[in-house]
C-alpha cells in the first residue's frame, strides 16, 4: 500500500516507518521535523490546506494514499500549557480524519491512548485488568482530546460506512535502551502504578500498526496496545493487592502479565507482543563462551 504516517519521525512512528518499509509499503512521513529524505515531507498537521494538499499529491514523489497512520501530536499530558495540547491536537486529528475523507482514504490507523482508560488511577479502576468495555474516564486535557477524537472518530464512521478508523490505545513507549532503568521500578510498586504498571515496546507498537491496517474492519474500534508482561519483578497478583485492595481481580492473573488488557488486540487483530524488556536483561547477563 501506499501509507502517510504523520510523526514518522518520533519515538513510536521512527519503529512504525521502519516496519512498514520493511513490509513492502510506500510509505511518506509527514511531519514537522526529521532528516530530509525522499520519505519526509514537512507539513504542519494543523493547517486543514497543507494535509489536505500532501495526501492528493506531494510533486510526483507519491500520490493516490491507499492508508493513513496518524501519529503526529504532542505525545503526553504536563509539556504545552493545556490550552496549547487540546489546540494541537485536537485541530491536527479532525484536519487528518476530515482530509482522508475528502481524498477518499477509507484506512485510518491513528495513536490513542491508554490515558483515557482513567491514568494515573488517583481514582481506582473499575476492576482488573482494564479494556475497552468501560467508559472513558480522562483526567487531564491531554487524556480528553484522546476521548474527544475517539468520539469523533465514531461519528466519521457513522456517517460514512466505508470508513475504517482504529484507534490504537498504546501504553507508555519504550526502547531498548529505556529498558536499563526498568529493576529500578522495583524499589517502590508505587513508581509505575500510574498505568498498572504497563509498557509497550516500540517494535511491537508497529506491530499493532501493521496489524490494524491489515485487519481493521469498516466502522470505528479502540484497542489497549500493551506489552504482554509488567514492568516489575514482583507477581501482577501482589501487586494489584497491595495497591488497589479494594479493585475487584476479574481472572487469574500469570505471574507478569500485564493488567492492561490486550485480549481484544489478540483477537480481532492478530496483535501479539513479541518483545520484552526481561529478554533484554536476560540477553545482557547471558555468559558468553570463550
Amino acid at each position: 500500500m501506499k501509507i502517510a504516517v504523520t510523526g514518522g519521525s518520533g519515538k513510536l512512528g521512527r519503529h512504525v516507518v521502519r516496519r512498514l518499509t520493511e513490509e513492502g509499503h510506500q510509505v511518506m512521513n509527514l511531519d514537522r521535523a526529521g532528516e530530509r529524505s525522499p520519505g519526509l515531507a514537512i507539513v504542519d498537521l494543523r493547517n486543514y490546506g497543507q494535509v489536505l494538499d500532501v495526501l492528493f499529491s506531494l510533486d510526483s514523489r507519491l500520490t493516490g494514499f491507499d492508508a493513513v497512520v496518524h501519529l503526529g501530536a504532542i505525545p503526553a499530558p504536563g509539556l504545552m500549557p493545556d490550552a496549547a495540547t487540546f489546540e494541537n491536537n485536537m485541530l491536527s486529528t479532525y484536519n487528518v480524519f476530515q482530509a482522508c475523507r475528502r481524498a477518499g482514504i477509507k484506512k485510518v490507523v491513528y495513536a490513542s491512548s491508554e490515558t483515557v482508560l482513567g491514568l494515573p488511577f488517583d481514582v481506582d479502576p473499575p476492576y482488573i485488568p482494564v479494556d475497552e468495555e468501560y467508559p472513558a474516564r480522562p483526567e487531564s486535557t491531554y487524556s480528553l482530546v484522546k476521548h474527544l477524537e475517539e468520539q469523533m472518530a465514531i461519528q466519521l464512521t457513522r456517517w460514512d460506512p466505508e470508513l475504517s478508523i482504529t484507534g490504537l490505545r498504546f501504553s507508555n513507549v519504550m526502547d531498548p535502551e529505556d529498558y536499563e532503568r526498568f529493576p529500578s521500578f522495583d524499589a517502590d510498586a508505587m513508581l509505575r502504578k500510574w498505568n498498572l504498571w504497563g509498557y509497550i515496546d516500540g517494535r511491537d507498537g508497529a506491530q499493532a500498526v501493521a496489524r490494524a491496517l491489515e485487519n481493521g474492519q469498516p466502522g470505528f474500534e479502540a484497542f489497549i496496545i500493551a506489552n504482554a508482561d509488567t514492568v516489575m519483578t514482583r507477581s501482577s497478583a501482589s501487586l494489584a493487592a497491595e495497591v488497589f485492595p479494594n479493585v475487584m481481580v476479574t481472572k487469574d492473573l500469570g505471574e507478569h502479565e500485564t493488567m492492561l488488557s490486550i485480549d481484544k488486540a489478540r483477537r480481532l487483530l492478530g496483535f501479539e507482543p513479541e518483545h520484552s524488556w526481561r529478554t533484554y536483561h536476560s540477553n545482557k547477563t547471558t555468559p558468553t563462551e570463550d
